[in-house]
């Protein structure tokens, strides 16, 4: 199992794809792993050299004390990259993954080639909605909560159709340690992007799903108008449109990555 280790951090990441090809970052969202990409990575590693992991407190990597702030899980994604010997990457984020994707565009712009910023906000919630997730984690614990988190992250014509996928994710959020989650809704409710996001000189795909109630498609038309470079997709899912609109998803990518005009979902 590769893991990059700097003493402070330990990251879990996979790599797979194309190794002479580009490399895709992939950033996982609040309450998941980096299989929550496990339905796109098969159609981007046929084009892309793909590295994923676990942000910090997520997956198999390590659980370092609380607090965590968006520029310490900005600076680990610098330190896989330094521990892979890669310089420059395209990066793809997805909610809380967007938001080091946007804190990397904007602080580390040199490593950094296009960037995809999917169903993110430049601000994301509200101070007691946080408050109020962290307490629900501390008190009732990550099973509880995963039933509520599918609701969001899906929509219900995708979880009644869908019962084996469904249970997938459920176990996934389930599994999420609750001391990594409290911290990473931490860093949710306590960064605030819009004021800086118009520095942000990469490229910049913004991917929204229509039907998405944690960051719906207001946040994503925001970002698209700060952002000079950049496109808008919205597609016909909620939250985790990188699973339920897979195909979809992976075209949009792929069509920007490759410097076209991503269809509109």
């Amino acid at each position: 199992m590769p893991i990059a280790d700097n003493g402070q951090i330990r990251l879990h990441y996979e790599t797979s794809g194309i190794a002479s090809g580009e490399v895709l970052v992939l950033s996982n969202s609040l309450g998941s792993s980096l299989h929550m990409w496990d339905k796109v990575v098969p159609r981007l590693e046929s084009t892309y050299q793909i590295v994923r992991y676990d942000t910090r407190g997520h997956g198999v990597s390590s659980i370092p004390p609380a607090p965590y702030t968006i520029e310490q899980l900005g600076r680990d994604v610098l330190f896989l990259l330094d521990h892979l010997g890669i310089e420059r990457v395209n990066v793809c984020g997805l909610s809380l993954g967007g938001m080091v994707a946007m804190w990397m565009g904007i602080h580390a712009p040199q490593r950094v080639r296009r960037m995809v910023l999917a169903n993110t906000g430049a601000r994301i919630g509200t101070v007691e909605m946080w408050n109020q997730r962290i307490a629900a984690a501390q008190n009732s614990g990550m099973a509880f909560l995963a039933a509520a988190i599918l609701e969001r992250w899906f929509t219900s014509s995708f979880r009644n159709q869908q019962p084996a996928e469904m249970e997938a994710i459920r176990s996934m959020i389930a599994a999420t340690d609750p001391n990594g989650y409290i911290a990473c809704c931490g860093v949710l409710r306590d960064t605030d992007l819009r004021a800086d996001i118009s520095a942000i000189s990469a490229p910049a795909l913004v991917i929204t799903g229509t039907h998405d109630p944690a960051t719906p498609p207001s946040n994503g038309r925001a970002i698209y108008a700060a952002v000079r470079n950049s496109k808008y997709v919205e597609l016909d899912s909620s939250h985790l449109s990188a699973w339920e609109r897979a195909d979809q998803f992976a075209d949009a990518v792929i069509a920007f990555l490759g410097g076209e005009e991503p269809g509109n979902g």
